[in-house]
């Protein structure tokens, strides 16, 4: 354990000790735990975690902690998880290399001890992959023994440091791990970044936040009782040190070292003198080490802070010793480097420096790592150098500095750091000569379509073609402010862009941008990005091949398949595919493939589309592009549901699962994914599989993402075990999670509402879904989302039929449904729900026979599809039409699939409607079931009713005409007449209204009449 404070008691701090243990016994027991310990600086955080470390060391966990250095702010990513891994692996050693096992190229990214980086690209979702990697690790780690990892002094914490613990507390949920951290409340302004991490976190049942207070004055006096070693110090000294120090343990520490060093009782009440006395009593030359090495950093390299000096290692080694028995520094236990003991007393170092002094350590720093770069880690060496550059005032020389950080910081995914250095590359441009430029400064090593050169579009003959303008700053910047999620920082950088860019002498560079802009803008959910891409399509359609022009058309029609697409994007994205091979932009060209592939399916040529679909996504799989490459996995497995090919969709969007995992994106594209897969177990009737899916997503906190998709599944999920009111709740809160009006999204939601409607008696607001959607429009083709929709809306028309309140408006409904009505195509799950839709617009209409031909055209098609539904549908239609047309056995058989059908799928719902139409219509659900009611009891018997009278009797209880009566029980309305006046005869009665009295008194029936 590194000791980090100079007390040799631990006062107090009993309530926030045992809420550390009993996090720890959490964590112990499966249930992974995170304490946010929050104070002002010097209250005795790290105290308390060093405390806490050594009691959770001696009971079996591991331990690791790792510091933010302030030079973390500006640049350098993942410093204190880089630390705390390499800490565990001296610990550990072969056990860390066993749980990094197949994963060491992504974490190379966090900690270059694990070997070479992976050769995937460093796109938008590589820090996905990192994270992923990261939250395994610490899984495998976290197995067989707890495992404490401590983050401290997050306030000073980079973006890429944050989001990465954010992501580990939200995903460990299986693993024994507990992560601490630790902040300083007084350094949280009103807009400091902490604030909003915090809260965040906070709404995390497995978080929890301890704020330190300082000490009360006899835990003050403790403290002096330890560091002066005497039983009880004295009252005065305690009243002094208490009034001066307010409480804080590091104060008070200061001000008994300065008692017992005989310093005068006159100290300034300022922090900056208290925390100066005791360096100031120090010799001159140790002095000059401190103020040196407070520039250096939170932590300094020994060999760095002998460079800068250059006087000698002997002098040098004596300050040093000075400095760290006057408890000043202390030596890094990660390293040959030295630390300032508490980070106040450096802060104070360095803002005594004179300006110019300042300037001239950093250069100083800057010049000796430039001269052996071997002086610090390489993973740490473009953020210092760049840094050191910046605080000498070398406008010059820190330019080319921070956009070397920007590549580093690119390189491991570390996309808001990156964007921090390109922003301050941004902010020296103009402070830089252009014949420093012209020496200093090299290409970018662009990422996506970005022209590598600001040149006009065409042949290029003077040096602008390979020196760096702002523009290309400025484009490299809307990139990591993209893949950093800071969207609204990349538009403003996307449109300070536009204003430099000459359109007509850079189209492509204008359209490029205008891209970034539309993507950005699709990901704030804003309008705007159909505009942006008309805008570049203009700029760029009329020129030759490029990049640029094959991903604005590409995109351009990817927008559209996603949204109501025309014919003519068909050609836009096979124009898009056909430029992009041209120009060799392999990921453009698939992107466009598969593009083409969806709205050649909408446009009535499935099969096509799968074969081209399938190839595009074995083509993307060598690229090293697994973004492209989860999005056609992601299209073929939608597509494969769409048709009717749900066992095919299943096993590809588990393919996509495993790859989702593998290369760190399960965070992107898992949530569709597993929507996809679930969806393809419904239809193939593994309804419980489909569930414990689901479940197991929802389980995990850092996959809580397409809330609109999750809450429609489970609203089908509903609709199967029969429960409307459930589905109605999982149909709102999809609908509130919606933000986007795309077909993919609204049709099956408004199918979904129209049957919630029916089912709750509700017919009218059942039509009001239907019309909501018809008077937006349908989209083109799409027949496995627009058919199911109309289906169900007609089969509600037909269910209202007896309905007066239903009957205005009716056949201009059934017209505009027939209308809407999408050439089905070749494959079997269309061509029967059209059949289906044929025979609800039929029964709608009272035209039974011509119903029933389609329900029976319905069954011929989908019984060899294999296709659990809607083939359980179809034959309950057939069968209903069949007894009502007295074909008793035919309809018998059709009953009992249907049961079947729906029992094997999972369909509660369907499964008791089959049961209740066998006991309208008399029908056995068993071939070998009796198909009489049994012996009936008194008083029915004593009436002399027959079973079939019983229950004409019955409807005549809840008001039905003898119409009605036929319809419901399947005979003829003549056949109904007959049997009311038996009943009437052998009830000695005169009328209806005496038959249900008399039914009433006897109580034959429930109080609902059933």
């Amino acid at each position: 354990m590194e000791q980090l404070s100079v007390s040799p008691v631990f006062v107090g701090r009993g309530t926030e000790s045992e809420a550390l243990a009993a996090a720890l016994r959490r964590a112990d027991a499966g249930d992974p735990q995170a304490v946010l310990i929050g104070g002002e600086a010097g209250v005795g955080k790290t105290r308390l975690v060093e405390e806490f470390l050594a009691t959770a060391a001696a009971g079996g966990a591991a331990t690791a902690l790792g510091g933010c250095l302030e030079i973390g702010a500006e640049g350098l990513p993942y410093a204190p998880l880089a630390t705390a891994l390499r800490r565990l692996h001296r610990r550990l050693g072969a056990e860390l290399e066993r749980a990094a096992h197949g994963m060491e190229g992504h974490l190379a990214r966090l900690l270059p001890d694990f070997g070479e980086l992976d050769g995937e690209p460093n796109d938008e979702y590589g820090r996905a992959r990192l994270f992923e990697h990261t939250e395994r690790l610490f899984e495998r780690l976290g197995a067989d023994r707890t495992l404490v990892l401590v983050v401290e002094d997050l306030h000073w914490s980079d973006r890429s440091t944050r989001e990465l613990l954010a992501y580990l507390i939200r995903t460990l949920h299986r693993a024994r791990v507990l992560i601490l951290a630790t902040y300083r409340t007084d350094d949280l302004h009103r807009r400091h970044p902490l604030r909003p991490f915090l809260a965040g976190l906070e709404r995390q049942r497995t978080v929890q936040r301890l704020e330190l207070d300082r000490f009360s004055r006899p835990e003050v006096s403790d403290q002096l009782a330890g560091i002066l070693g005497v039983p009880a110090p004295d009252l005065a000294l305690v009243e002094r040190i208490h009034g001066r120090s307010e409480g804080n343990p590091f104060f008070v520490e200061e001000l008994a070292a300065a008692h017992q060093q005989g310093c005068p009782a006159g100290l300034t009440d300022s922090l900056r003198d208290i925390l100066l006395v005791r360096v100031e009593a120090l010799p001159d030359d140790t002095q000059r080490v401190l103020r040196i090495a407070a520039e250096g950093g939170s932590c300094v390299e020994h060999e760095l802070l002998a460079a800068v000096l250059d006087e000698g290692e002997e002098p040098l080694i004596e300050a040093l010793r000075t400095a760290v028995g006057a408890n000043i520094l202390r030596p890094d236990t990660d390293g040959e480097g030295y630390r300032f003991r508490h980070a106040l007393v450096r802060e104070a170092v360095s803002d005594d420096l004179l300006p110019g002094e300042r300037h001239r350590i950093n250069r100083r720093f800057a010049t000796a790592l430039e001269v052996d770069p071997a002086l610090v880690g390489a993973e740490v060496r473009p953020a210092r150098l760049a840094n050191y550059w910046y605080h000498a005032h070398d406008p010059g020389r820190a330019l080319p500095a921070a956009l070397d950080a920007a590549r580093a910081a690119r390189r491991r995914n570390a996309f808001a750091e990156q964007l921090r250095m390109l922003e301050r590359a941004l902010e020296l441009w103009d402070g830089v000569s252009e014949e420093t430029m012209a020496d200093t400064l090299r290409p970018y090593d662009w990422a996506d379509t970005y022209p590598p050169c600001s040149c006009p579009d065409g042949p290029h003959d003077h040096d602008a073609c390979v020196r760096l303008q702002l523009v290309d700053v400025l484009a490299e910047a809307v990139v990591a402010a993209r893949r950093s999620g800071d969207r609204e920082r990349g538009l403003s950088l996307a449109k300070r862009a536009l204003g430099m860019v000459d359109e007509q002498r850079s189209p492509s560079r204008a359209a490029w941008f205008r891209v970034q802009r539309a993507r950005m803008l699709g990901h704030l959910h804003r309008s705007g990005g159909t505009a942006e891409l008309d805008y570049a399509h203009d700029l760029v359609g009329g020129l030759g091949p490029s990049a640029v022009q094959a991903e604005v058309l590409a995109l351009e029609a990817a927008h559209a398949m996603l949204r109501r697409p025309e014919r003519r994007h068909l050609e836009l994205a096979e124009r898009a595919a056909t430029i992009a091979r041209a120009v060799g932009a392999d990921g453009v060209e698939q992107h466009a493939r598969m593009t083409l592939a969806g709205l050649t399916a909408d446009f009535g040529d499935p099969e096509a589309a799968l074969a081209m679909l399938t190839d595009a996504v074995e083509r993307t799989r060598p690229l090293g592009t697994p973004d492209l490459y989860l999005r056609g996995l992601n299209n073929l497995a939608s597509l494969l549901n769409d048709i009717g090919r749900p066992a095919q969709a299943a096993e590809t969007a588990g393919q996509g699962l495993e790859a989702a995992g593998r290369t760190g994106l399960l965070g992107n594209t898992g949530a569709i994914l597993t929507g996809n897969l679930v969806e393809a177990l419904i239809a193939i009737g593994r309804r419980a599989r489909a569930g414990e899916v689901l479940d197991a997503w929802e389980g995990d906190p850092a996959r809580d993402s397409n809330h609109e998709f999750r809450f429609r599944l489970r609203a089908e999920l509903a609709l199967l075990d029969g429960d409307p009111a459930a589905a109605a709740d999982h149909l709102a809160r999809s609908r509130g999670a919606r933000h986007s009006d795309q077909p993919q999204h609204v049709l099956p939601a408004a199918r979904i509402a129209v049957a919630v409607a029916v089912r709750q008696g509700r017919p009218l607001d059942a039509r009001a879904e239907l019309l909501a959607v018809l008077d937006a429009g349908l989209p083109t083709g799409s027949c496995g989302t627009v058919l199911p929709l109309l289906a169900a809306a007609a089969a509600a028309e037909a269910d209202a039929r007896a309905l007066p309140a239903a009957e205005p408006g009716r056949a201009g409904v059934l017209r505009r449904i027939a209308e809407a009505a999408p050439a089905p195509g070749t494959a079997p799950l269309h061509r029967g729900w059209a059949a289906l839709l044929a025979g609800e617009l039929a029964r709608a209409r009272g035209e039974e026979a011509v119903a029933a031909g389609h329900w029976r055209a319905a069954v011929d098609v989908l019984r060899p599809a294999g296709l659990p539904h809607p083939l359980d549908l179809a034959l309950l239609r057939a069968a209903e039409s069949a007894a009502a047309a007295g074909q008793r056995d035919e309809a018998a058989g059709l009953l009992r699939e249907a049961a079947a059908v729906a029992a094997g799928r999972g369909d509660r719902h369907l499964a008791a409607e089959a049961a209740h139409l066998a006991e309208r219509a008399h029908l056995a659900l068993a071939e070998d079931a009796p198909r009489q009611r049994p012996a009936l009891p008194a008083p029915e018997q004593a009436l002399g009713l027959t079973p079939r009278e019983l229950d004409v009797l019955q409807l005549l209880t809840l008001g039905r005409t003898n119409r009605q009566v036929a319809q419901e029980l399947y005979i003829s309305p003549k056949t109904a007449s007959v049997h009311v006046s038996n009943i009437l005869a052998k009830l000695g009665v005169a009328g209806r209204g005496e038959a249900a009295a008399v039914a009433h008194r006897l109580r034959l029936f429930g109080p609902d009449g059933r």
